[in-house]
């Protein structure tokens, strides 16, 4: 990762608090292209990481569907037994930033969880999802893309 952060017309040093979002989580678990920044963020010790619970759910999903209940279930435990990952549940007022992102379009409801969470906690979100790239380029949200 090269600590900067671009987008339209900025660069600025990357935030310590980061928010993953589904792709980011599928992308460490299946060790794909990008597993090892994923892994790098979560064992630094400067670094807070979340995950909004809706997009924990759209892994679980994701897993269970292609790998199994028992693949799904260790995933689960997986996350919450790494104490550096905080999973944060959906509060009223982060459903409804997360349904306003969504009336905006072009982009999946569950992403819009992790999007509002980036937004709250100041984070920078941390995926491979081009759905995000609006969300950046109109400077509502950071974001750190995966290889």
């Amino acid at each position: 990762m090269s600590g900067e952060l671009t987008g339209p017309g900025r660069t600025r040093s990357l935030s310590r608090r980061f928010v993953l979002d589904s792709f980011a989580l599928l992308t460490l678990v299946q060790d794909e292209p990008g597993a090892q920044m994923v892994e790098d963020l979560i064992i630094a010790e400067d670094t807070e990481i979340f995950i909004s619970s809706v997009n924990l759910g759209e892994v679980l999903y994701v897993v269970q569907r292609h790998f199994g209940e028992q693949a799904a279930v260790h995933v689960e435990k997986r996350i919450f037994d790494t104490p550096k990952v905080k999973v944060v549940e959906a509060s009223w007022a982060r459903v409804k930033s997360a349904a306003s992102l969504k009336a905006g379009g072009g982009i999946s409801y569950a992403d819009c969880f992790g999007a509002a969470l980036a937004e709250e906690m100041d984070a920078v979100l941390v995926t491979s999802d081009p759905e995000f790239r609006r969300l950046e380029s109109e400077g509502k949200i950071r974001v750190a893309w995966l290889s």
